[in-house]
């Protein structure tokens, strides 16, 4: 992570040669300003940790610039100095947000310590408003199984992990794409700040705006007080955009700036503020169609997928599925304090040999089901219950009208043991591979 960065604001030379040597020699970066226009110019480009600003400035009121500073960086830790001390002097500053009041000359030691309390109190107060429960809890594995379709995954991620880049990740509702956006940022170097995550399908526009970017008093109907944005909370983390697929392209002209330039603005906001927080966006949908239909903004798509990762659904890595079913075996019964329990070999074989439309999540509750509703030690087929229509081999009944669902599950296991490669699959099927082509398009629509 980058080291920590101070704007130091003085008019007297000799005190700031003074601070920023002594500060550089402690590992932070220093950027000068001499008055409140300089000030106000090194902010619009620099985005310090912490500023150290003198009470007594050349070009104007230094208590109407700490009111500036404050209202559009609230969070941002501000010492003032003063070589001329009253009582009056410091409550009027501190009301005006200033975090620490000192007096000339200073003690350099005492300013560092001072300065890196600051910080870490900024921290705390960040990952808890972030409300990281969900990131809070144990850590899940996503790369639980041992086929070729997941250790690509998984190489594609590891050598990414350590970027800063915006990361698209690409899958099917339930595959397992906000637990690798998770993973990604438990591995990264912003490890230790936020992880904050909105569901673009889940809310109204003008929600996720307001989630999104927050939004000042009086910004619309019901706003009666200010309210941090998910991207101002989780500076120096990570922010995770679930189905972005599915955000309007109004937000999505608003997100490209984010993308961009890490700036944005509050809602009813004139000014715009900076957030260095690094984006990881997922969809299940298929964004190049969308660009072409002219759904969502081209720009922004190649902005967000110059590193894709591609998450396969469970059908296509069927060999996965008995070491990933144990998993949530253990792991939900430690959960809910069920008994130990083993999954029977019939239990097995139709967990293989159903589709799974809903992917790694499916998979989940229907292992969970079983763990909640049977008994004994063993789990069998019959225990079993799925979420849709298509069962598995073992639990399909023998009418005529199941037959087809039958074939159906009967072909994909085939396709997903052969990791995909229809040749070979249409070989073990003894049909030709034109026929296995069309079966795997009808099934597309099921």
């Amino acid at each position: 992570m980058k080291r920590p960065s101070v704007l130091l604001v003085d008019d007297e030379a000799s005190i700031r040669f003074a601070v920023r040597d002594y500060l550089e020699v402690q590992g932070w970066a220093v950027e000068e300003a001499v008055d409140c226009r300089s000030a106000r110019s090194a902010l619009r480009t620099a985005h310090p940790d912490a500023i150290v600003l003198d009470y007594r400035l050349p070009d104007g009121d230094t208590l109407t610039l700490l009111s500036e500073i404050k209202a559009i960086h609230p969070t941002l830790p501000v010492v003032v100095l003063t070589g001329h001390a009253s009582v009056d002097l410091a409550v009027t500053a501190v009301k005006l947000g200033a975090d620490h009041f000192l007096t000339k000359p200073v003690e350099l030691a005492t300013l560092l310590v001072i300065l890196q309390r600051l910080l870490a109190s900024r921290k705390v107060l960040k990952r808890d408003a972030a409300v990281r429960s969900r990131s809070a809890v144990r850590a899940v594995d996503p790369f639980v199984g041992t086929s070729e379709a997941l250790q690509r995954l998984r190489a594609d991620a590891e050598s990414v992990a350590g970027s800063d880049r915006t990361v698209l990740i690409c899958g099917e509702t339930g595959s397992g794409k906000g637990v690798l956006a998770r993973w990604l940022h438990r591995t990264s170097p912003r490890c230790d700040e936020p992880f904050v995550e909105l569901n673009c399908a889940g809310f109204a526009r003008d929600l996720v705006e307001s989630e999104l970017f927050g939004h000042e008093r009086g910004a619309f109907t019901g706003a009666v007080t200010k309210k941090a944005g998910l991207l101002e909370i989780a500076d120096g983390g990570s922010v995770f955009l679930d189905e972005i697929g599915d955000m309007d392209l109004p937000m999505q002209a608003k997100l490209l700036k984010v993308v961009e330039d890490k700036q944005f603005r509050r809602v009813g906001e004139l000014h715009d503020r900076y957030s260095d927080i690094r984006l990881i966006a997922a969809t299940h949908r298929d964004l190049v169609a969308l660009a072409r239909e002219e759904k969502f903004r081209s720009d922004l798509y190649f902005r967000i997928s110059t590193i894709t990762l591609n998450v396969p659904p469970l059908r296509c890595r069927v060999e996965d599925i008995p070491m990933l079913a144990e998993t949530f075996l253990r792991s939900l019964g430690s959960e809910i304090g069920a008994p130990e329990r083993r999954l029977q070999r019939d239990a097995i074989a139709a967990l293989e040999s159903y589709s799974w439309p809903g992917n790694v999540r499916e998979l989940r509750n229907v292992i969970e089901r079983a763990l909640l509703l049977s008994h004994g030690e063993t789990i069998a087929a019959a225990d079993l219950r799925f979420d849709f229509d298509g069962r598995g081999l073992g639990a399909v009944s023998n009418t005529a009208d199941k037959l087809a669902d039958v074939e159906r599950l009967h072909v994909l296991r085939v396709v997903g043991e052969e990791r995909g490669n229809v040749e070979r699959a249409a070989v073990r099927l003894g049909i030709p591979r034109s026929t296995l082509y069309q079966k795997m398009k009808s099934y597309k629509g099921v």
